[in-house]
């Protein structure tokens, strides 16, 4: 069985995708992960052994599209692991860094 990706290796397969503004930890930043000095937002690993990703999107395509092509996406790397994919919230062309 293939070794299971990192959270941070996760993390940045999602930050990679165009459609992906940031990652995000929801309501109340349970999608983290805790480490001794840091800490990673977005990415979570519970112990039934699913993933669960929080994103904030951007809305160059539909909602569903994006969360479909990050599915597959991890999919290369976890295999039949169960991903669930949180949308925190979206962006448009329109929002600034600032006002986002």
């Amino acid at each position: 069985m293939p070794e299971q990706p990192s959270v941070s290796e996760l993390a940045e397969k999602v930050l990679a995708h165009p459609s992906v503004a940031r990652l995000a930890g929801g309501a109340f930043g349970e999608i983290t992960s805790y480490f001794p000095g840091h800490r990673i937002t977005g990415v979570r690993m519970p112990e039934d052994g699913s993933v669960e990703i929080g994103v904030v999107v951007r809305l160059d395509q539909p909602v569903d599209k994006t969360v479909a092509e990050l599915r597959e996406s991890l999919a290369g790397l976890l295999g039949e692991t169960r991903v669930d994919v949180y949308v925190s919230d979206v962006e448009t062309a329109e929002d600034t860094p600032e006002s986002a």
